[in-house]
């Protein structure tokens, strides 16, 4: 009995993220509370395997790792449905956000009381490229003005 080695809890818990992290999936997009998003989840019918795809806001995200999950709630023919994903499950085939919306918490259980057009959040649309590009170069414009700005200032006090 005292040649028998006990494994110390650090040891046990590089195990456990070894082997979690060989089932985590790399193909997820970052999804945040608010987004809506298309999933195409595989559903077993017998003995026949089909693609469901499930549209729908994400109410909330909980966990890490490999226990990491996802409420998505949709309303079908008026009435609320909600399902819980895991994140790295194997029965969901592909996730895609279909469009991200601005919200000021991390839960949006409020969603549950609201219907019709007061069940709306506030889309945030990504930038073009030319959009992107006109910030960019408006940025490099300003920093190579206050740099220059503080050379002169540099330069004035130094010869007084």
């Amino acid at each position: 009995m005292a040649d028998k080695q006990v494994i110390s809890k650090p040891a046990g818990q590089a195990l456990l993220a070894a082997v979690e992290s060989a089932h985590l999936r790399k193909d997820i997009p970052e999804i945040k509370s608010g987004d809506t998003v298309r999933l195409q989840v595989k559903v077993v019918e017998g003995n026949r395997e089909r693609l469901q795809p499930f549209e729908g806001v994400v109410m909330r995200l909980r966990g890490g790792g490999i226990n990491q999950n996802f409420t998505v709630r949709r309303i079908t023919h008026g009435v609320g449905v909600e399902r819980t994903f895991l994140l790295h499950s194997p029965r969901i085939e592909k996730i895609e956000v279909v469009r991200h919306a601005r919200v000021r918490r991390k839960q949006l259980y409020y969603l549950r009381g609201l219907t019709g057009k007061a069940a709306r959040l506030k889309e945030i649309r990504p930038m073009t490229s030319k959009q992107a590009a006109a910030k960019e170069a408006a940025r490099a414009a300003r920093i190579a003005d206050t740099a220059a700005t503080t050379v002169n200032t540099t330069d004035t006090s130094a010869g007084e």
